[in-house]
């Protein structure tokens, strides 16, 4: 099993990232029963193969989770170094004894895969969103994806008119 070190996963999570493929955006969210679902997958700039996963809960919009993974090279796991979730659930870090309530961001951590648990099972608040669309749009920001959100915002009816 691969452990990667907290700087490894910090290069990882910041390496500039271009997808694959033509597509230049995100595709559109999939019904798949309870929740909608998409995938994206972008090559980083270092050569590994990055995966972005997006689900949301049709029931609940605060129950939603945004997730950066990549390919751990000579196999098919992913290993997920960072996910922004919604403010559905509390979030309780194991080891530090903490708990995380609200919207909160999961890093992977060297100290929670040496500790066996899940690498991303560490969580802290989060500041920079307050929605899913704000989620996506940090993801983006973040993990350098060269790939434009498809976001689900209204068109205005009637524009702002200028004096």
């Amino acid at each position: 099993m691969v452990t990667y070190t907290d700087e490894e996963i910090d290069d990882l999570i910041h390496t500039p990232k271009a997808p694959v493929g033509d597509r230049t955006d995100l595709p559109r969210l999939r019904d798949t029963g309870m929740h909608a679902r998409a995938t994206a997958l972008s090559c980083g700039d270092d050569g590994n193969e990055f995966r972005v996963v997006l689900r949301r809960s049709r029931a609940n919009a605060l129950d939603f989770s945004v997730i950066l993974a990549v390919r751990v090279p000579g196999s098919n796991r992913w290993f997920r170094l960072r996910r922004y979730n919604g403010r559905s659930h509390i979030h309780r870090n194991r080891i530090e004894g903490t708990t995380v309530t609200g919207f909160h961001i999961h890093t992977a951590t060297e100290r929670y895969q040496r500790s066996g648990r899940r690498e991303d099972a560490y969580a802290e608040a989060a500041t920079t969103y307050g929605d899913y669309e704000g989620a996506l749009r940090c993801l983006i920001a973040e993990a350098k994806l060269a790939i434009a959100p498809r976001l689900n915002f209204q068109a205005r009816l009637f524009p702002e008119e200028r004096p």
